[in-house]
């Protein structure tokens, strides 16, 4: 049979079926295979493959043709009554039928494709349609029943809300807060875990219930047996810091005043060598004293203010100066201060524990063996001393113009630096308290006050913000035993260890920085809140700038005269530093003051001067300014609790 003979006339279809039967006996002899020994079986597998040729000689199949490499030679068919050239049965004992199945490129010599089966489509729709029924059925059910078990929270209503915050604000009164202020001065402050205890106590009596401590174990330098010393050699006069010259009366009348007098954290020993005026101690300052002088291990005079007292320090370390006096200049201050023959006490630290820098001080972590934070003596002394040594005359001041400190050009001043103090391990005390919010509950606002002061150094300004942060809690408790809760969760904290560098609020913050990094909304600093009586001053992070306006304002209603709006992007001092420069928190302060404008009273508050107990209610005799302060202070920070775009 020739391989190209398509083009012979079909013979008849019953021809055409005998022929099959024919083949298919063939090779049936040939296979034997037991599955085809059947006669309805052999008829099954004819009759499909006389339906697929049926199939195949329908119109747009004519081109249809086999490859050469599956036809097989049936020269044995072969019968002068049967021409079954056209025919070419496949050597698969089904034929074609299988043939389309076992090849895949048996298809391609279609001009087309061949029909599917409408009722093997009709019954897989059916099937995905039923599969896809029963899984909305099912997800339909376990919608249901999910919701119904975990209802969603409740929402906030800012209308009454805005009703229960006029309520807590008139639960603020300023009695109550004198009463607490008095209170706290009563305690003996001689160890910090003790007065964090008692501000502990005064927090649950006022209902809030998840209040506890928090103690570390951290390096603190505090001062020597005896006094710090600056002895003049030309003359040989030895002075206190606080520029009293040293004997045994003087001694014993101002010894508390004359030990805390220290830079914490200074290096230790003593220096002898030339005294240099800096001034502030700037990059053009150093510049221009270089150019004239060495100032290798000479003892610089440094006035406090314009730029970061530690930024000025470090520039005069690399300068090569051996040690440094630390004075304020009076032309710096209000007029209504007087802080001439007042020393002062500054920390070193720029912040925590310094054995632990960077982590928390807490069990198992690792200490690094640190006795001084700089290579510089450093010694803050009064601005009676800093004239005394560079031998200008007591009064400087010429009617309403104040004349700088400055060292006259001529002569040569000689100077002894005495420091000691002592480093050693304390614990110190958080006092952590929280009220969880309803809405929002894994969304904290964070309001914090301190607790520690060094003797009288820093004055009881502690004691105020204690004060005003009991005096929120006791009316926000009010409200929450009648059924109130905020939407969001606010913390209350009292920091241990302010004084030497931030160091509770440091170690806390470093303890859950994960946690506090991803949902503290805001801080509110209650950090000195009354250090004047005259402005009220405003501070606070570009994105809460507007709020504490508004919070200013707001207590303004009422009232016929109202200041200004001038609200301060200043960098905010006291515990909300970890806060703000390593966790990104936006940030509010507010405190009366005694505001002077010249850009040389800034960072002037890095000093602690030593203030009468009596200073705070001298300052606010009726505890007004203490009202007022809580009053804006808590219209912000409870605005903060409802704020949508933190």
């Amino acid at each position: 049979m020739g391989e190209n003979e398509s083009s012979v006339p079909s013979p008849s279809q019953q021809d055409k079926k005998m022929a099959y039967h024919k083949v298919n006996a063939d090779q049936r002899a040939q296979g034997h295979s037991p599955y085809l020994d059947s006669d309805e079986l052999q008829a099954t597998a004819l009759e499909l493959e006389w339906d697929m040729e049926k199939e195949l000689e329908e119109p747009g199949f004519d081109h249809f043709r086999l490859d050469g490499a599956v036809q097989h030679q049936l020269g044995n068919l072969q019968s002068p009554d049967l021409d079954l050239q056209p025919i070419q049965p496949s050597s698969s004992p089904k034929g074609r039928f299988q043939r389309l199945q076992e090849d895949p490129d048996y298809i391609s010599h279609y001009t087309r494709q061949a029909p599917k089966s409408n009722r093997c489509s009709f019954f897989q729709i059916l099937k995905v349609f039923c599969t896809a029924l029963i899984l909305f059925i099912f997800g339909v059910v376990i919608g249901y029943y999910a919701r119904k078990k975990c209802p969603s929270p409740p929402t906030s209503q800012e209308p009454n809300n805005l009703h229960i915050y006029r309520e807590i604000l008139k639960e603020i009164k300023a009695e109550n807060m004198q009463r607490m202020y008095r209170d706290l001065l009563q305690f003996p402050r001689e160890d910090d875990v003790d007065i964090a205890m008692k501000i502990l106590v005064h927090w649950s009596s006022q209902g809030l219930e998840d209040v506890h401590l928090v103690n570390y174990s951290v390096l603190l330098d505090l001062p020597g047996s005896s006094a710090n010393t600056v002895t003049l050699k030309t003359s040989g006069e030895c002075f206190y810091p606080s520029g009293q010259q040293c004997n045994r009366e003087t001694k014993m009348l101002h010894s508390q005043d004359f030990v805390y007098s220290y830079a914490a954290y200074s290096a230790k020993g003593t220096l002898e060598a030339e005294l240099v005026d800096v001034q502030y101690g700037t990059v053009e300052d150093l510049i221009r004293i270089q150019a004239i002088t060495n100032v290798t291990k000479k003892i610089a005079l440094l006035k406090l203010g314009q730029s970061p007292l530690l930024y000025k320090l470090s520039l005069l370390e690399d300068a090569g100066f051996g040690g440094v006096l630390l004075y304020v200049d009076p032309c710096d201050l209000p007029k209504t201060t007087d802080l001439a023959d007042k020393a002062f006490m500054v920390s070193l630290n720029s912040g925590g524990d310094p054995s632990t820098p960077g982590y928390a001080s807490i069990d198992g972590s690792y200490r690094h063996n640190l006795l001084n934070l700089t290579t510089l003596l450093v010694q803050p002394i009064s601005a009676v001393l800093a004239k005394t040594l560079i031998s200008l005359p007591e009064d400087t001041v010429q009617k309403d113009r104040c004349i700088p400190l400055q060292m006259p050009a001529t002569g040569k001043k000689i100077i002894s630096l005495n420091i000691q103090s002592v480093t050693t391990y304390k614990t110190i005390s958080n006092v952590i308290g929280y009220l969880k919010g309803t809405v929002f509950p894994d969304r904290y606002v964070v309001i914090g006050s301190h607790h520690d002061s060094l003797n009288t150094y820093g004055g009881q300004e502690w004691a105020s913000s204690t004060a005003i942060i009991t005096a929120f809690i006791q009316a926000l408790m009010l409200k929450v035993k009648r059924g109130w809760r905020p939407d969001r969760t606010i913390v209350f904290c009292s920091w241990g260890g302010t004084s030497f560098g931030n160091i509770g609020s440091y170690e806390w913050a470093e303890d859950l920085k994960r946690v506090l990094q991803q949902n503290v909304v805001a801080y509110v600093s209650l950090h000195n809140p009354v250090r004047g009586n005259s402005t009220l001053h405003p501070v606070a992070s570009p994105s809460l700038q507007q709020l504490a306006a508004e919070s200013q304002s707001f207590n303004c209603v009422e009232k016929t005269k109202c200041p200004g709006s001038n609200v301060s992007s200043v960098q905010i001092q006291g515990d909300s530093d970890y806060f703000i420069n390593h966790l990104g928190v936006p940030a509010t302060q507010f405190s009366y003051e005694d505001i002077k404008t010249s850009e040389n009273s800034s960072f002037l508050s890095e000093a602690l001067f030593p203030v009468p107990a009596t200073k705070t209610e001298e300052l606010d005799p009726s505890f007004s300014l203490h009202e007022t302060i809580a009053k804006v202070m808590k219209q912000a920070f409870l605005s903060c609790l409802q704020w949508r775009h933190v």
